[in-house]
């Protein structure tokens, strides 16, 4: 199976770009990893509603250009559906016995995804109410989707 990360916005970071080697590295045997970032807009002080969605707009534009047509794609968005760990074991073993054999996580940035983006989702999934710095989402997703293999591979993991 093939899993993408197409994400909004670079790694500033080193202590986040460090966590997501490892993740990368862990995942190694379970999947192919794919981690695409498509460029941010600078978002201005006090846009505006139509500047903010011109935002989204060209972002969730780059998204889409880097999604194929046969990928099942995960949006992670606020609204989305919230799943435990094992719920998203379940959800990738499902997809996976369904024969689906690419999956594209979204991040989008700041302001979240476009319309179309989440469109295009066949899922959206929500990890809280809270909003997250995309850098630690990514972190915080290359986890759960590591758990989740570790969970379907009936190997021990840290409840």
């Amino acid at each position: 199976m093939k899993i993408t990360l197409v994400t909004v916005g670079k790694i500033k970071e080193r202590f986040f770009d460090q966590a997501i080697k490892e993740y990368e590295k862990r995942l190694g045997r379970y999947c192919r990893l794919e981690i695409i970032q498509v460029a941010d807009e600078k978002t201005p002080d006090g846009a505006g509603a139509a500047l903010e969605n011109q935002i989204r707009q060209r972002e969730g534009e780059r998204i889409l250009a880097k999604i194929g047509d046969h990928a099942y794609v995960i949006a992670l968005a606020i609204q989305g559906v919230m799943l435990d760990s094992e719920e998203l074991a379940e959800k990738l073993g499902q997809l996976g016995v369904r024969g689906v054999g690419h999956i594209v996580f979204v991040i989008g940035g700041s302001l979240g995804l476009s319309p179309q983006v989440l469109d295009r989702a066949d899922f959206q999934l929500s990890f809280s109410r809270m909003t997250f710095p995309h850098q630690l989402m990514r972190v915080i997703l290359l986890e759960q989707i590591y758990r989740g293999f570790r969970i379907l591979n009936h190997e021990p993991y840290h409840k």
